[in-house]
């Protein structure tokens, strides 16, 4: 089995087309197919259904394409490797985070370190938390900000870092909301704008609102987290949203919210920790990122700068009356 009749599994089935496949990886279509027909041979079973011209994945094939995922990636990080052991000078560094991180605490880190290295290239992908798990269990990301805990069973390794409030996002103008904490119970008649699907704060939310013993009742959903707190803006509802993307958004205001506990109220928040694969010893350059980012952060914990209900773990030896949404992103 070679490398490169990996590569030409993988973008065959990532095309569903021989004839794409090849001008994505500009070969000729026959050469292409001869070394697909190689591979099939070695193993000893089809990979992909020819049908009409409709190609599908086999059982065979939808059982090599996360392996062969995960080869490429090891090799292309092998790659990487030696390439900076010439002392950080090229060398590339992906790096995923939620919405809300990357224009705040992200942004601020990837600038430091692209100041220090400018010839590491930055990959960033911005997406849900499970998606970001996803990513980097596959091996197409180097270090991603994910929210804790994660499901049992995933091969990352993760280190805690922020723990930032949760809280509930209304129109500052709104006259309904009372000038105090609210409890989950009090969003049981107010129209609430949703996260689409897969959206680990939308499943957080809607998991609170069940424990609590009510099934929210949805204004609109489907949004990311600009467009979310766009139509707060507009009126349609309020929404439940980390604290710190509400900066730049004078129009609204942060109520603090908290879960249902008797006298004690404890406050909701997430968790945010930085993860990678456990079987894969981080680059140079992905290791230079991750002392970049944790010395920015504390650096900001040190000056007061983190934003309000941002609270710093790495280090930390404290605990607070808080609890996390029952989140399983």
């Amino acid at each position: 089995m070679q490398l490169q009749q990996l590569s030409y599994f993988l973008a065959v089935a990532r095309a569903r087309h021989f004839t794409r496949a090849a001008d994505t990886l500009h070969v000729a279509q026959p050469s292409l197919s001869k070394q697909i027909r190689a591979l099939e041979t070695e193993l000893g079973a089809p990979l992909f259904s020819r049908a009409r011209g409709n190609i599908t994945l086999t059982p065979a094939g939808e059982a090599l394409l996360p392996l062969a995922e995960r080869i490429l990636a090891d090799v292309d990080t092998a790659r990487l490797e030696v390439q900076e052991l010439i002392g950080l000078r090229r060398g590339r560094v992906r790096v995923g985070a939620t919405p809300s991180l990357c224009s705040g605490l992200l942004a601020d880190a990837l600038r430091r370190f692209h100041d220090a290295h400018p010839g590491i290239e930055l990959v960033v992908e911005e997406g849900g938390s499970r998606d970001l798990v996803r990513e980097l269990t596959r091996g197409a990301l180097d270090l991603a900000l994910v929210i804790l805990p994660l499901a049992d069973g995933t091969p990352l390794a993760t280190t805690p870092i922020l723990r930032e409030d949760l809280v509930v996002a209304a129109r500052r103008d709104d006259p309904t909301l009372p000038n105090r904490r609210l409890s989950i119970t009090d969003l049981r008649n107010r129209p609430l704008v949703m996260f689409r699907p897969g959206y680990d704060l939308r499943e957080a939310t809607i998991a609170a609102c069940r424990h609590a013993g009510f099934q929210p009742r949805l204004a609109v959903e489907g949004g990311e987290m600009d467009a979310v707190l766009r139509f707060v803006e507009a009126g349609l509802g309020v929404a439940v949203v980390p604290s710190m993307v509400l900066a730049g958004h004078p129009d609204l205001r942060a109520v603090p919210l908290s879960l249902d506990t008797g006298r004690d109220p404890h406050s909701l928040h997430r968790t945010v920790a930085l993860a990678h694969r456990k079987d894969v010893a981080p680059t140079h350059a992905a290791t230079a990122f991750r002392e970049t980012l944790e010395a920015h952060i504390r650096a900001a914990a040190t000056a007061g700068s983190l934003p309000p209900g941002v609270d710093l773990l790495l280090d930390s030896r404290t605990s607070s009356a808080t609890a996390d949404l029952p989140d399983r992103s």
